[in-house]
């Protein structure tokens, strides 16, 4: 039904043709056992497209954003669900931004051939959520070695994953002082750190996306572990960011050409009171929206993709096109599950699922009201809300 976007196009057949491998079956006996996609991810990193970003000295193919907003947006298209794996296309940036040449050269090959899996991010906390700068968990020097004491929630992938980036606080927060200010960034072993004084605990979601709770608990990590300077670590997470809203925002892309083609098929083959059921403006009306409003969003992400590209820093454009793509992805699962009518609630169409799981970039990684105060306040000038 659509033309593949002449950018990328031979990564997007690839991707295309691997996931042929893992159809609907594959992925709804993975969502009733709640169980991570190994076999997947396995696929993907053997295939070298979950090294796609990093550069080529440390085993990438140093291929620009695009290209990881391609191979993501494919996975999605194809019916399947890039969550499993889609945080080591962004959190290796922390890494590969701010990072010592040790370090980069110690861990990048690794990541780069999935000896090494990096798939944790460890910002949000229970009682602070997107308020970042109120994060409680701390990591205070101790002669070689930094102690790290507190908890993190929503850290996808923790089971899952061999390294971890975290944010903790370096410098206690005092009055007067910015709120963001004294917040580190720390590569942590996890396969070290396991027992030693962290622990993991799985958060049982709505969907499956494989999310946890993690404790901390007098862990103690090596000084080197920290990346960059101490005290800078909210602006090296923030740098990572727009790349994390495109990429998430191609995802939805994806989910929304899935969805619009399963209820257009669908509608033409559906036959009620003697006719198809997509001659009917009831019908037609809701998806033609849905594939325009995907349309638009596709050319938001197209474009923070061109400004990212060019080194600049889109904050607006890459919020917008997550927003964008993210109401663009829920509308066309309603669209699709109306369409459908009962049987969209049937586990073998797989409908069901994918409703499922656009529902949550409403949600994350940022919210939607999030990105409408940031536009307010960055782009309109209006007063600060929150």
């Amino acid at each position: 039904m659509f033309d593949h976007n002449a950018d990328h196009s031979e990564i997007r057949e690839a991707v295309a043709k691997l996931c042929r491998n893992f159809p609907g079956s594959y992925w709804r006996q993975l969502d009733r056992d709640m169980a991570y996609p190994t076999e997947f991810v396995q696929a993907l990193t053997k295939a070298g497209w979950l090294a796609a970003l990093i550069p080529e000295e440390y085993g990438g193919a140093g291929l620009p954003l695009s290209a990881g907003a391609a191979i993501l947006e494919e996975i999605h298209r194809s019916g399947g669900n890039a969550g499993a794996c889609h945080a080591q296309m962004y959190t290796m940036g922390t890494l590969l931004r701010h990072g010592s040449e040790e370090q980069k050269s110690t861990y990048l090959p690794g990541i780069a051939d999935g000896s090494l899996r990096l798939q944790a991010f460890g910002v949000t906390e229970p009682t602070s959520g997107t308020d970042t700068g109120a994060l409680k968990t701390t990591a205070f020097r101790e002669g070689d070695d930094y102690v790290v004491n507190g908890q993190k929630i929503w850290t996808s992938r923790a089971e899952h994953s061999d390294l971890m980036i975290l944010l903790a606080r370096t410098t206690p927060l005092e009055e007067g002082m910015k709120q963001t200010a004294g917040l580190s960034v720390f590569l942590v072993d996890m396969r070290a750190a396991i027992g030693n004084g962290l622990t993991i605990r799985p958060i049982r979601t709505m969907m499956n996306h494989a999310t946890t709770e993690v404790f901390f608990d007098d862990l103690r990590i090596p000084a080197d572990s920290l990346i960059g300077e101490e005290g800078k670590g909210f602006r090296y997470i923030l740098s990572g960011m727009n790349a994390e809203r495109i990429l998430i925002a191609a995802e939805c892309i994806g989910d929304a050409k899935w969805l619009i083609e399963k209820a257009v098929d669908y509608a033409g083959e559906r036959t009620v009171f003697g006719r198809a059921i997509g001659q009917n403006q009831g019908i037609q009306f809701p998806i033609a929206r849905a594939y325009a409003n995907m349309r638009a969003a596709e050319l938001m992400v197209r474009d923070a993709l061109r400004l990212y590209e060019m080194g600049e820093n889109p904050g607006a454009e890459a919020n917008m096109a997550k927003l964008l793509a993210a109401d663009a992805s829920n509308e066309a699962a309603n669209a699709c599950i109306q369409t459908f009518g009962g049987f969209g609630f049937a586990e073998e169409y797989d409908v069901e699922r994918k409703f499922r799981e656009t529902r949550l970039y409403q949600v994350a990684p940022i919210s939607t009201n999030l990105i409408l105060s940031y536009l307010a306040q960055h782009v309109l000038d209006l007063p600060r809300s929150y």
